[in-house]
């Protein structure tokens, strides 16, 4: 693997953990696609450091149990700025 993907994948995964964003948050941050954070954090991040995989995997774990209230609210607002 690239060097610099290693050091990407590193950093994304300590500005999560330390700024408790989510992977939409953090591709916007780093200029790369959802997809590319993704891959780094679950895939290559395991083979890297495993125990900061584990302790990103938490944060990535609270934001999926916690979307469908953030959409439902996103929804809310969205209509009643329509009024």
């Amino acid at each position: 693997m690239k060097e610099y993907i290693e050091e990407r994948a590193i950093e994304i995964a300590h500005y999560i953990i330390e700024n408790n964003t989510t992977v939409r948050q953090a591709a916007k941050k780093f200029g790369i696609s959802k997809s590319s954070v993704h891959v780094d954090l679950t895939v290559r991040l395991e083979s890297i450091d495993p125990s900061l995989a584990r302790e990103v995997r938490k944060v990535l774990d609270v934001n999926k149990a916690q979307r469908h209230i953030r959409g439902g609210l996103a929804t809310k607002n969205k209509y009643l700025h329509k009024q």
